[in-house]
């Protein structure tokens, strides 16, 4: 049978040349069908590309399927279900991808060390609090140390430097302030 010599498009004699292997059976209903399939596709993805891959690998299954084709409804219904399919294959094969490229992600950074800058930093924080510590009166220096290397406590402060409460609170004050002010920039 040869596809020509309809002038009207009869889908059981177009499908039966395609499965005959007849090319311009297959031309024709890709004619009538691209944009049907594209323009569905489409719609779901907005990405030209894919969308022109799927109905491309739509066609050429259609192709490659032809002697074993089964059609129960429409060509129409059946070529849209195909690009369905492959709609819904790339969203999740993309979701996939996704998942493992998030996962990876995190695997990679748990492998980077980034130990030794950290203890740099770690260095140079040490260094800039000592050097403000070492900038505070001498009595302010005493307590600022005991309370935050020795940990000790205002009280036991107080009895070892034989001042008042008070006067240990107001020297811790002045030494924290004097930190907080020179540490802001380091932060930043």
């Amino acid at each position: 049978m040869n596809i020509k010599k309809y002038s009207k498009y009869n889908e059981e004699s177009v499908l039966a040349c395609l499965k005959e292997g007849d090319i311009s059976a297959f031309e024709q209903i890709y004619q009538l069908n691209w944009s049907i399939l594209y323009s569905y596709a489409y719609n779901i993805l907005r990405n030209k590309m894919i969308c022109e891959e799927i109905v491309q690998e739509t066609f050429l299954s259609l192709w490659n399927k032809r002697e074993d084709l089964s059609i129960t409804n429409s060509l129409k219904a059946y070529l849209l279900s195909a690009v369905k399919f492959q709609v819904l294959n790339y969203i999740r094969s993309e979701g996939v991808k996704r998942k493992y490229a998030a996962s990876y992600i995190l695997f990679e950074r748990s492998l980077y060390d980034n130990s030794n800058e950290e203890n740099m930093h770690l260095v140079d924080l040490e260094d800039l609090i000592e050097s403000e510590v070492s900038k505070l009166s001498d009595k302010c220096q005493q307590v600022y140390r005991l309370s935050r290397n020795e940990h000790q406590s205002i009280k036991n402060i107080a009895d070892l430097l034989n001042i008042s409460h008070k006067t240990v609170e107001n020297h811790l004050t002045k030494a924290l302030k004097q930190l907080r002010s020179t540490l802001s920039g380091f932060f930043l």
